[in-house]
């Protein structure tokens, strides 16, 4: 093959060059360079298995031979004087190059289907280098991951593509389960510490060690042993026993923050890679109570500093989501409720003290990126559906009402153009609001009228924005607050409650805010390609059978801007929305106003 013609001669180089005491730096350089190119189209043409259409015998053949090459390129690169070159552009060029060809090669011949329809090439390889089965070529690759984890410490791009590689290989439920079986994988699960694994303490890597940890757990609980967790852990525990025997006058000393920030990464990634009840519950009797306490002397301590605190939320806001209904606790256990204390008390003591800094000039990295986490994790830990919330008030706990004071006071804190401005703060904040406007409705229509005005016309501004889920968001939200004000007011006879004491008085003060929601939704619906229709019917339908004059009125208004020969027709159109539709909010009400407003839609438009 004329790719094995080019590569042969010029490995055969590489390789006498390895046995060498030194070298010339420049003329090597150059050797690696060639080569980081031939191993990436030997990747490319592995990748093209993935495609249908390929002769699958005869194309194994040729990638057994190319794969061999490399293979045999692996091993020269970490021997001799080339391992004494791992500051070199060219080196870390020639190793991602190698980890390219071992993510295609993964894809086409280790998936967990690939390896029983992969016998052509498995035999060609055992010719070529002995390699004869899929365990040896794991045990391989696995080698060379843990020779780049120890021996790069400082090229950022070369780690995160190992890391990459070791989540792929570890994340097929089969591969994971093989690797468990290796020496190699052994050694790692129990020695990830900094002496084996230098990395682990450069500072810039330090966003790899949440992938290196993630797969490290996510292998641990594949075993699904308590022991081999507990023993796994004890690395950890290392540092969290340091962190809390380190007096407070010593906490905001630079060993103190590294830690702080390694073992918060660290506990992000295991906590990623509990995906079921029992995992979950592992990490969470390990972590809690005994060392929840660090995580609030480490904001406490460090708020001022975006480098510790927003590893530390990120971890919580982790820690909180109940994804795979993970978070499910006994009937009989307040873990729910304790660990919704902790959340509180976090956010508190995060959120007084960021709201008393003066402004730097990175406002988004200084206050904006600890808000929206902190926004995230709140909004998490009330649709999470593991608190009773009634039990705060009933016993008198002040956790719930303090973290949606100080959420509220951190939102009100940013003006609202910087909240539609910074994209993963525009998610945080509606996402929030949906979820008080569902569930803590009462809390809040507790606001004064000012500050209710601010929020109600934010999510007129987010029923505006271009983003599909943050508009559909702001209709939940609007949907929950005028159903509310159509059965507690429009169909009560007084207002009872406090609740729709407050809402009746917030809309008597600013009258036109419910009529102009109305408009916006019929504009955006009617004249704008919306892809979430039936989002916007909700409230549409919700708002109408509050005033029907307000409906009325804006039939009025549509038609007055529409061309006069056409107002016959559009005013039909009108008629038949409301045909059939009574003065309810149930679901089947709602489903036949949804059915009517599509084909209104259609009508009003035809020209």
């Amino acid at each position: 093959m004329f790719i094995i013609n080019i590569m042969e001669p010029i490995l055969q180089i590489y390789m006498e060059k390895a046995q060498l005491q030194t070298g010339d730096n420049s003329e090597l350089s150059v050797v690696e360079a060639k080569l980081a190119w031939i191993v990436h189209i030997i990747a490319a043409i592995l990748k093209t298995k993935q495609s249908v259409g390929c002769s699958a015998e005869s194309q194994e053949v040729i990638d057994a031979e190319l794969s061999a090459r490399v293979l045999r390129l692996v091993n020269a690169a970490d021997s001799g004087l080339h391992s004494q070159r791992y500051g070199e552009l060219s080196k870390q060029r020639l190793d991602r190059a190698i980890l390219t060809f071992f993510q295609n090669f993964r894809k086409s011949y280790v998936g967990d289907q690939a390896m029983h329809s992969s016998k052509q090439l498995y035999a060609r390889l055992s010719d070529l280098i002995g390699l004869n089965d899929h365990l040896l070529l794991l045990n391989f690759f696995v080698q060379k991951i843990a020779t780049n984890l120890k021996c790069y410490t400082e090229s950022e791009e070369v780690i995160d593509q190992t890391l990459s590689l070791f989540l792929e290989l570890s994340s097929g439920y089969m591969t994971g389960k093989l690797l468990l079986k290796l020496d190699t994988i052994k050694f790692i699960v129990a020695n990830h510490t900094r002496e084996h694994f230098p990395f682990l303490e450069e500072y810039r890597c330090s966003r790899s060690r949440t992938t290196f940890y993630y797969t490290i757990a996510w292998l641990i609980f594949l075993e699904d042993s308590a022991a081999l967790f507990k023993s796994a852990m004890d690395p950890l525990l290392q540092v969290f026993i340091t962190l809390e025997s380190t007096p407070e006058t010593m906490f905001r000393s630079d060993s103190v923050k590294y830690a702080l920030i390694g073992l918060m990464r660290d506990l992000r990634g295991i906590t990623m890679a509990t995906n079921s009840r029992r995992t979950y519950g592992l990490l969470f009797d390990w972590i809690y109570p005994a060392h929840m306490p660090i995580l609030l002397r480490g904001i406490s301590h460090w708020a001022d500093k975006p480098e510790v605190t927003t590893p530390l939320l990120k971890f919580m806001a982790e820690f909180v989501l109940n994804k795979g209904q993970r978070l499910t606790f006994d009937t009989s256990s307040p873990n729910g409720i304790l660990l919704f204390r902790e959340v509180s008390k976090l956010l508190v003591a995060y959120g007084s003290r960021i709201l008393s800094l003066p402004t730097a000039t990175d406002i988004y990295g200084f206050k904006y990126k600890g808000i929206w986490i902190c926004l995230t994790i709140l909004s998490r830990a009330l649709a999470g559906n593991y608190v009773n919330f009634g039990v705060f008030e009933l016993y008198g706990d002040r956790a719930l009402a303090d973290a949606l004071d100080i959420a509220l006071k951190m939102t009100l804190a940013i003006p609202l153009a910087d909240i539609l401005a910074y994209r993963k703060l525009t998610k945080a904040y509606f996402a929030l609001v949906e979820v008080l406007f569902n569930s803590h409705l009462v809390f809040v229509l507790s606001f004064g009228t000012h500050t209710f005005m601010h929020i109600v016309g934010s999510l007129e501004s987010g029923l505006k924005g271009l983003d599909a889920g943050i508009s559909s968001q702001c209709a939940s939200a609007i949907d929950n607050l005028a159903a509310f004000y159509f059965n507690k007011i429009t169909m009560g006879e007084a207002p009872s409650s406090p609740a729709a004491v407050n809402l009746a008085r917030h809309i008597a003060e600013c009258p036109a805010v419910l009529p102009e929601i109305l408009k916006t939704l019929f504009e955006i619906v009617l004249f704008e390609d919306c892809s979430n229709q039936w989002s916007l019917s909700r409230p549409m339908l919700s708002l109408i059978l509050i005033n029907e004059q307000m409906f009325t009125d804006l039939k009025a208004h549509i038609l007055a801007t529409q061309p006069l020969d056409q107002h016959q027709r559009l005013a039909s159109c009108f008629d038949k929305l409301m045909a059939d539709i009574n003065r309810s909010t149930d679901p089947k009400n709602r489903d036949k106003f949804t059915q009517n407003l599509t084909i209104f839609r259609h009508d009003f438009r035809v020209k």
